[in-house]
């Protein structure tokens, strides 16, 4: 796939996007509240399978919004949009020269007032007369066959123009009527978005260990959030290797394929848990198998893999509902003077850990560590 796509607006990892689309959001309803002013609609800009589409629906099941799903690709005609005609006779008497044309709106229409999301999804993808179409519908909110209810907010989704993305370029009238983000991924970001979705925790240490294998092409955030449902019922990848090679080939790119098979043969799926961190009974059993994980060829330290288990770690700490065990203070700093731990990955690791709150500050509260964090600045 080409690469000489155009994109709009600033470059946000899910996030960053999540937080600048409820800004907008809030400043919209406000705006229209007070001033009657709508909402300007917003385009979100990505490659395909990053989940650009997914926290639009997120968003709104979230906040409890109404959602109303429209993809324009799928029009035919601009009956599709605007509804189609229908004989409007009020009397019921033929002839008399009362009769009207009026149009039916398409069930997809909101009919009820929101706050509610209007999401156009992947809109560039639809034929250059349907996308013409649309432009009165997000300068005024309506056509003229009917009128979005108050408190909706227009969101679409677009592919980049240029590369091999089959969409229609979008013209400066078209562009100027919305707010534009450009949607990228970030490994970490989305590690943290699938701990919290319950995808299988063997994908997760995967994506992190390898994060260059997401390649935005066949491989994709999408794309693996599928290939890693399909193996999450296979306790033993190994013993499995052939099933889950045909179902990897199925998903992935070559390249990924050969990348998570080496994965499982080299028992990198067994990469330490947090859990197995935390609540370890005996700290020794743990710190030997960081030993055996960080030791490469000849003198070499995996760091890749040091790095992957510091990360989920740090998701585990920073998820949602998580409560401290009286075992995870002195197991975590012991993680953290591990002699195998790079100095690097030991102060970021601490440096997000206390950026989480005063709690979680709390459980690296050792004079050790302080003296170690602090001679290394």
């Amino acid at each position: 796939m080409a690469t000489d796509f155009q994109f709009y607006g600033s470059e946000l990892n899910a996030q960053q996007l999540d937080r600048t689309l409820r800004h907008l959001f809030e400043t919209n309803l406000l705006n229209e509240q007070s001033d009657g002013q709508r909402p300007t609609p917003i385009c979100i800009w990505g490659t395909h399978g990053i989940g650009k589409t997914r926290m639009v629906q997120a968003f709104a099941e979230q906040e409890g919004w109404k959602l109303a799903y429209c993809a324009p690709a799928q029009f035919e005609e601009m009956g599709d949009l605007h509804g189609l005609p229908m004989r409007l006779d009020p009397d019921g008497v033929p002839g008399t020269g009362d009769e009207t044309t009026v149009y039916m709106p398409p069930d997809w229409v909101p009919k009820e007032e929101g706050p509610g999301i209007l999401l156009l999804d992947d809109i560039n993808r639809a034929d250059d007369r349907i996308l013409r179409g649309t432009m009165q519908l997000l300068q005024n909110f309506e056509m003229f066959s009917w009128t979005l209810p108050k408190k909706w907010q227009i969101v679409a989704t677009a592919n980049p123009e240029g590369g091999d993305y089959s969409v229609t370029p979008m013209d400066d009238a078209m562009l100027t009527r919305m707010v534009h983000t450009t949607m990228v991924f970030d490994v970490k970001t989305w590690a943290a978005w699938a701990v919290k979705n319950g995808v299988d925790s063997r994908g997760v240490a995967f994506a992190l260990t390898y994060p260059e294998t997401i390649t935005g092409q066949r491989t994709t955030a999408r794309s693996l959030t599928q290939f890693f449902a399909q193996i999450r019922s296979i306790e033993d990848l190994k013993a499995e290797i052939e099933l889950v090679s045909v179902l990897a080939n199925g998903a992935l790119d070559e390249v990924t394929v050969a990348a998570f098979l080496a994965f499982v043969n080299d028992n990198l799926e067994g990469l330490l848990h947090p859990e197995d961190i935390l609540n370890a009974q005996r700290f020794d059993s743990v710190a030997t198998r960081i030993n055996e994980l960080s030791t490469g060829t000849g003198d070499s330290k995996r760091v890749d893999r040091l790095a992957t288990i510091c990360t989920r770690l740090y998701l585990y700490l920073a998820q949602e509902g998580y409560q401290a065990d009286a075992k995870h203070k002195t197991n975590l700093v012991q993680f953290l003077l591990h002699e195998d731990l790079p100095n690097d990955l030991r102060f970021s690791l601490h440096k997000d850990i206390t950026a989480l709150g005063p709690d979680h500050a709390a459980l690296l509260r050792d004079k050790t560590l302080a003296a170690v964090i602090l001679g290394g600045m």
